[in-house]
């Protein structure tokens, strides 16, 4: 448990406690890791491309779960389940990682954050002096002329 500068009670959790196919399916939970790092690989070779043509940098992982409806109903049920027993054990939000998409939002009256990760959606989660709370997304130099920044942050 983290409790914040402005005084929240954050449970901190991985969250693969909650993820039935990691608990129910173990063979599909291997098969998604393998594809997963499979489109990985493939995605380092798509981007190198799109960066000699001058593209910004695209996450080929991030767009297939995207496409997927039943990966985004798999994901609402797990932020809403992890924000349910954070409310459980009374805490007033929970930081988790696991599914490695970025949020910050109000479940219920429960705050989620989901940092994300560092390789494909390239995010980071942090707490100001004053327990403000910020998702962080990284656009790398290529993508802002020469400069890395950070952009597009979401606030609680």
């Amino acid at each position: 448990v983290h409790v914040t500068a402005d005084g929240r009670r954050l449970w901190i959790v991985h969250g693969d406690y909650f993820d039935a196919v990691v608990q129910c399916a173990r063979w599909l939970a291997y098969v998604g890791d393998n594809l997963y790092e499979f489109t990985l690989k493939l995605n380092r070779h798509l981007n190198s491309l799109r960066a000699r043509m001058g593209l910004p940098y695209w996450s080929l992982s991030a767009y297939l779960k995207h496409k997927v409806k039943s990966a985004l109903n798999y994901v609402t049920d797990f932020e809403v389940a992890v924000a349910n027993e954070a409310r459980r054990r009374g805490h007033q939000g929970v930081v988790c990682g696991h599914i490695h998409r970025a949020e910050m939002r109000d479940i219920n009256g429960v705050l989620y954050c989901n940092d994300g990760d560092w390789v494909e959606s390239r995010t980071a989660l942090v707490e100001h002096y004053d327990g403000k709370l910020e998702l962080l997304h990284w656009a790398p130099a290529h993508e802002t002329q020469g400069r890395g920044h950070v952009a597009g942050t979401v606030t609680a």
